[in-house]
């Protein structure tokens, strides 16, 4: 009886080193920017892409209907509903990497830090993140939304109103009215630990394996594109852009950014393309390693692969 158990056992162990490495990959989800949606051609095609390069599983998660609630829905609200659509997905309960666009990362960080009983997150990859926050509205296509925009901007921005009404506010950080900022700001503050800290938000940031922030040096979406690295204005001044190693956030380390940095686990990288433009060979450089069961694994790759790393994908609503 126990020879025979013996052969199964080996049997099992044989058949396991030959499955294709897709029963074998963590799953990725990806969380869009704004204005978009996930079956826009440029999200599909990059959830696809990497899909397939790393043989895992990948889903982009749809926040209510897309574009209009990635305007309207408050940044708690998008969050909460992310950490119900993660803890609801089985496949990835032992644990996932995230993919962040532009205003997406604030939802994927929102569900690192603030979601209670979700599925562990290994590897966050950050694509153009405002995650030191941003002094400018992002984008806006049409012009009847941006006259809106402009017209509850100027209303305030921290006024409860709009906080509820225009999402993008939830992560306005005017360097000149930190004052308002604290009392009016609904989201931004909450996630970046600045002025009531939570001690558990750190340990569930800092717990992460890799956490890759991209930034792109044409940006003028974001302002100033170093928030894509933690980098921001001074307290109370409009110059000079501080490295993310010399913000408060970092020296204090209101979340676990310094704890991750110094054990190595933070990789700024700068890709030399406009928001969220980015080429196929970038994206295997730069994401697709993160995505593998051993992040030191290299992806493989066929030949005629390398021939299209040029090629270049807009990851946000262009029509």
């Amino acid at each position: 009886m126990a020879s025979n158990n013996y052969f199964v056992v080996m049997f099992a162990v044989a058949v396991l080193s030959f499955l294709p490495k897709t029963a074998l990959s963590i799953p990725f989800v990806v969380f869009h920017g704004i204005s978009d949606n996930c079956n826009n051609k440029g999200i599909s095609q990059f959830t696809t892409l990497l899909s397939n390069w790393s043989g895992a599983q990948g889903h982009c998660i749809e926040i209510g209907n897309g574009a209009m609630d990635s305007w309207t829905m408050p940044f708690f609200e998008q969050t909460a509903l992310a950490c119900e659509k993660v803890k609801s997905m089985s496949e990835l309960r032992e644990g996932y990497n995230i993919v962040g666009l532009s205003q997406g990362n604030l939802v994927g960080r929102g569900v690192i830090e603030l979601c209670d009983g979700g599925p562990p997150v290994r590897n966050f990859v950050s694509l153009a993140g405002p995650h030191a926050g941003i002094a400018a509205i992002p984008l806006c296509k049409s012009a009847w939304f941006c006259i809106l925009v402009d017209f509850l901007i100027e209303l305030a921005v921290y006024s409860n109103y709009v906080q509820e009404h225009l999402a993008p506010t939830n992560y306005i950080k005017i360097p000149t009215d930190l004052d308002s900022y604290e009392n009016g700001c609904k989201f931004l503050p909450v996630l970046n630990n600045e002025f009531h800290k939570n001690s558990t938000y750190k340990k569930r940031f800092s717990s992460l394996e890799n956490l890759v922030l991209i930034k792109f040096e044409k940006d003028v979406v974001l302002v100033p594109k170093e928030t894509s690295w933690f980098g921001y204005f001074p307290d109370g001044s409009w110059d000079p852009i501080l490295p993310a190693q010399e913000t408060t956030l970092y020296t204090e380390d209101w979340i676990g950014l310094k704890t991750l940095d110094e054990a190595g686990r933070v990789k700024f990288v700068n890709v030399s393309g406009s928001h969220l433009e980015v080429s196929y060979g970038e994206m295997k450089d730069y994401i697709l390693p993160y995505l593998l069961e051993n992040s030191t694994a290299q992806p493989r790759l066929s030949k005629s692969s390398h021939a299209s790393s040029g090629k270049k994908l807009k990851l946000y609503a262009s029509d």
